[in-house]
């Protein structure tokens, strides 16, 4: 069956790869991959024209909501994708999608085009189209490690590396290349859980001196083109030999 409503926690990580690897290897114990284990993640972000949603956004609201179209992997127009609404409210994140021919979600999203299934997340859908002027604003492609737990498999981390974004071609189907948004050999992990993290992963996280760190993929993608913002400033904490945090970035 597939999962169409998602709710909550998230929290992100950044790490090179020394630490990566350490880190799969502790986690060995605990978790394994989940039904999709390795997958190149595609998505496009709509915004409006002035990148509304992206600027509030980053001004990190008690509320915010975004709206973008995933498929794992690239995918021909008549294949199935995701039209997703993802919403943070109070630290909570919640998903909401539906399945579509890709060709489908286009003709719905940018003509109006509505599909004849019904349902209360496609009218979620409905009125946040109505509310906002939008269009294809960037592409981002990323690959996807997923792992869930051996006990409980409600909680779930991924591992995404070579983060890349366009500008032009903003097409699920013209392929995944992009500007890399990380230097070479990090990664972005992000622990997924209803509730409060298993004791053992936090003190794991903690002797490998990984803490969480606020970071939008898209963010960064817009930050970066419009201000003096690079993202190394987000991975100062560790040094040269990416291994020990500094003490003051």
């Amino acid at each position: 069956m597939i999962q169409t409503v998602f709710n909550r926690y998230e929290k992100k990580y950044l790490m090179p790869e020394s630490v990566y690897l350490r880190l799969r290897e502790r986690l060995i114990p605990y978790m394994k991959p989940n039904e999709f284990g390795a997958s190149t993640i595609c998505n496009i972000y709509y915004d409006t024209p002035s990148n509304e949603l992206i600027r509030r956004s980053i001004e990190k609201p008690v509320y915010k909501e975004k709206l973008r179209l995933r498929s794992y992997g690239i995918p021909a127009l008549t294949d199935t994708v995701f039209l997703e609404i993802k919403k943070k409210y109070m630290r909570v994140v919640n998903k909401r999608r539906i399945p579509l021919r890709l060709s489908d979600a286009y003709a719905y999203v940018e003509q109006g085009v509505r599909p004849s299934a019904n349902g209360q997340i496609l009218r979620e859908i409905d009125f946040f189209l109505q509310r906002y002027d939008l269009r294809r604003a960037i592409y981002l492609a990323y690959d996807r490690i997923a792992l869930e737990g051996r006990q409980d498999a409600s909680f779930r981390v991924t591992f995404d590396s070579r983060i890349r974004c366009r500008r032009t071609a903003v097409a699920l189907e013209a392929g995944d290349a992009g500007r890399m948004l990380l230097p070479e050999g990090f990664y972005l992990m992000e622990s997924k859980i209803q509730g409060a993290a298993p004791v053992w992963f936090t003190d794991i996280l903690t002797d490998l001196a990984v803490y969480p760190v606020s970071f939008s993929k898209y963010g960064t993608a817009y930050k970066q083109e419009t201000a003096d913002w690079h993202v190394e400033k987000l991975l100062c904490h560790w040094n040269d030999n990416w291994k020990e945090r500094k003490a003051v970035c």
